[in-house]
């Protein structure tokens, strides 16, 4: 890194909650978050967004009639942006950058507006400006009062990391010294349910983890979705109110095997995690974030990169996909806020139902991976 770039803030709305002490408190809890729920005419393993914060969505919709017709993607990302800069301390005095990803961006809006046309043969004025991807960093900014550029894109699961990437190039660039970063997905439809169904890889287990994350012993794909949005505030040089400092990122791209997975060794996460540890030695890290999907061959080929990266002193790994299901586009920034409470309460979070790790003594720097669609991985360092 040829600056440092601190972690300022960080915000997120999820089904673990939208306040650092009960999130931190849900995840002292060896419990999934993972319920049942209809989605259009089926049940499903999903981890929702809970009533106490959708009061908070019902609120936001009826505080200005210009929200009443945005996307739940576009909201949870307001409400979590909102809080970012408020524990950053940045106003709109501040000139600041925005991007914001989304592996979907406006999911149920896009599928309802979808529905009227096939049905009417007509749709809503409304319908193309609320459902393009670039809605939901126009809005936020909107909704802050930014006045700096403002960036949008769907990476697949690895979007929210990618963002990070690009807010760390406009930093070390000198262009700026703010960006907000994060991602945000509301993906809860009958539409992508049965997507991620088509693909033989939704989790049907009736068990007390739905999502066997990290199980690399499992004989069945378990991934389950959730929904949320994550931010994080950016700032170039040491800060006396730094949550975390970023020292180092990696990314690379698989030559694809087949259409949708990673390598058998995960061929990308060896480079991205080799590029993000330049300069430091391997036995530095003390624990990975892994991505870890809950499919078979996603769990175990990121764990043969991890091997092949940093050989059998393995640091302590872990994932938090078994609890919160995988919010897609924002599941990269939701990890790295796992990372940094870790980092912030030198405890390490494991997973409930994998096999014993050598434990490290102090939580000085965590690794936290994303991968998608397209074998496009990103990996960054996080130092306490």
């Amino acid at each position: 890194m040829l600056k440092p770039i601190a972690i300022t803030a960080l915000s997120s709305f999820s089904s673990l909650g939208n306040q650092p002490e009960s999130i931190w408190e849900e995840y002292l809890k060896e419990t999934s978050l993972i319920a049942k729920k209809q989605i259009g005419n089926q049940t499903v393993s999903v981890a929702a967004i809970p009533e106490a914060l959708l009061a908070l969505i019902a609120q936001l919709k009826t505080s200005e009639i210009k929200y009443k017709s945005l996307d739940n993607s576009v909201l949870y990302g307001i409400l979590a942006s909102r809080q970012a800069i408020k524990n950053a301390g940045w106003t709109s005095n501040d000139i600041f950058g925005i991007n914001i990803g989304s592996s979907r961006g406006a999911t149920e809006l896009f599928e309802k507006h979808h529905q009227e046309f096939v049905e009417t043969g007509k749709t809503a004025t409304l319908a193309s400006p609320t459902t393009t991807l670039g809605n939901i960093s126009s809005w936020i900014a909107h909704d802050l009062k930014a006045t700096g550029p403002e960036v949008s894109h769907s990476i697949t699961c690895s979007t929210a990391l990618h963002a990070m990437l690009n807010g760390i190039a406009w930093l070390q660039s000198g262009m700026m010294d703010k960006f907000l970063v994060g991602g945000s997905e509301a993906p809860l439809t009958p539409f992508t349910i049965a997507q991620m169904q088509a693909l033989k890889i939704y989790s049907n287990l009736d068990s007390e983890f739905p999502c066997r994350s990290f199980d690399l012993e499992k004989t069945k794909n378990s991934m389950v979705l959730g929904e949320g949005a994550a931010m994080a505030c950016l700032e170039v040089g040491e800060k006396a109110n730094a949550l975390a400092y970023i020292s180092g990122m990696g990314y690379a791209t698989d030559i694809l095997e087949h259409s949708i997975s990673i390598s058998t060794e995960a061929d990308c996460f060896q480079k991205s995690m080799a590029m993000a540890l330049k300069g430091i030695d391997a036995s530095e890290v003390d624990a990975i974030v892994m991505h870890a999907p809950g499919t078979i061959k996603g769990d175990l080929s990121e764990y043969k990169a991890i091997q092949k990266v940093f050989g059998k002193a393995l640091p302590m790994l872990t994932t938090n996909k078994w609890k919160i299901g995988h919010t897609f586009g924002s599941s990269g920034i939701l990890s790295v806020e796992l990372a940094v409470l870790m980092l912030q309460h030198q405890q390490f979070i494991g997973v409930p139902f994998a096999k014993p790790q050598i434990a490290r003594k102090k939580i000085k720097k965590v690794l936290v991976n994303a991968v998608g669609f397209g074998g496009n991985a990103v990996s960054i360092l996080l130092t306490k």
